[in-house]
């Protein structure tokens, strides 16, 4: 039986028709795009189409403000140290307590070299106070970084509105869409974000290639210094055969577009209510009426996560954990401890992430599987006794966080 794989969030399988339109990049259309001569116009001219598929997905005005970069963190460090740069006077930066490590930890060494960074707090379906966001838009704010899909939870946060307080306030804002594109759809033309990250091995583009959308007229300085690439922005040769790649990655990304937001979804949809249905003290984290089509979250109390992964991938079912323990830590994932879920539930998060690859046959494979995972895993822990949980759990063990 073929494993069956739901961690999509975590990176993607290739496309076969953007694997064969890539094939041609490394062995006959292989010149330097800078070159004059043929072999280095006629990827130019391939390189031009990509940015133009690009462009159509995130419905950008311009087919120039598509910065073709090796991935998302490199789009997100240079978003928010070209705002920096550029408005030296400026020394605040505003982002979430639920933003990707490739933010958090740019915003905590900032913060190290005596920039004010605040960071957002969500309630306990993961979302933001936009009153609270609003008051803190001061003149000293140089940029926003706010993601607009949660990696873990699949939770939207609403960043038309938010980018649309930052631009009146006169404040850069900056998107990390790592999760976001190709999932829902995206008009950045009409709206008022000035930056945008994206990654290709998320929308089934190979890994090593990204995007950072920088709407015309936004002050920029560059990350990478050297070549004239990307008209100067983003220096280095082309990773020509990626971004070909990403370019297709796109256009098929536009053509599936309805097939994630009502297909995909009811899968997702199938996923949870099959596993809810059958295991008592489970509930799905984030918020459930405004997420990805693609994502289920879901919190089994009083067992570990990493515990139900590697019994999952016994039975070749590949899922992640919301939890980012590691050996030696208590500590569960930094989303999970934001949305204050309690430890007994925030240890026992899975994320499950499905694709336009997933299948009926696949979900009802998982909803068999985690049941009987999840009362193995009871029977072992100090908070479960018989068919239910022990009296007051909080006595049974309880951590202290850092």
């Amino acid at each position: 039986m073929a494993d069956v794989y739901l961690d999509n969030n975590a990176t993607t399988r290739v496309d076969d028709e953007i694997v064969q339109a890539m094939l041609p990049f490394f062995t006959e259309q292989f010149g330097n795009p800078s070159s004059l001569h043929s072999f280095g116009n006629q990827v130019g001219m391939a390189l031009k189409k990509a940015r133009q598929s690009v462009q159509k997905l995130l419905g950008a005005e311009h087919d120039s403000e598509i910065v073709f970069t090796s991935c998302g963190t490199e789009s997100d460090s240079t978003a928010i140290l070209s705002a920096l740069k550029a408005q030296p006077e400026r020394k605040t930066v505003i982002t979430t307590v639920v933003e990707h490590p490739a933010v958090l930890s740019l915003c905590d060494y900032l913060a190290s070299e005596g920039y004010t960074v605040h960071k957002l707090p969500v309630d306990k379906k993961g979302r933001l106070d936009l009153e609270h966001y609003a008051s803190l838009l001061t003149d000293d704010v140089a940029v926003v970084s706010v993601m607009w899909a949660n990696n873990e939870t699949g939770t939207l946060f609403p960043i038309e509105e938010m980018a649309r307080l930052a631009d009146d306030a006169g404040i850069m804002f900056h998107t990390d869409a790592v999760q976001a594109v190709g999932k829902v759809p995206i008009d950045l033309k009409n709206s008022s974000i000035h930056m945008l990250s994206l990654s290709g091995h998320k929308l089934h583009a190979p890994k090593g290639v990204g995007v950072l959308y920088l709407r015309r007229g936004t002050r920029f300085r560059p990350l990478l210094r050297g070549g004239h690439q990307e008209r100067g922005r983003r220096a280095g040769t082309e990773n020509a055969a990626s971004i070909i790649g990403l370019g297709v990655a796109a256009e098929r990304a536009l053509q599936f577009m309805e097939h994630e937001n009502t297909e995909v979804k009811r899968l997702r949809d199938k996923l949870e209510a099959g596993i809810l249905a059958v295991v008592p003290h489970a509930f799905v984290t984030g918020d459930p009426d405004n997420r990805l089509p693609n994502t289920a979250n879901i919190a089994f109390e009083y067992i570990e996560g990493e515990a139900i992964l590697l019994l999952l991938n016994k039975v070749g079912i590949a899922a992640s954990s919301g939890s980012a323990c590691t050996s030696g830590s208590l500590e569960p994932s930094h989303v999970m401890r934001a949305m204050d879920i309690p430890y007994t539930a925030a240890h026992g998060t899975v994320r499950f992430s499905l694709s336009r690859y997933t299948t009926e046959e696949e979900i009802d494979r998982v909803i068999r599987e985690v049941p009987p995972i999840v009362a193995q895993l009871r029977k072992l822990s100090p908070y479960w006794s018989g068919n239910g949980p022990v009296e007051d759990p909080g006595k049974a063990f309880a951590p202290v966080y850092g």
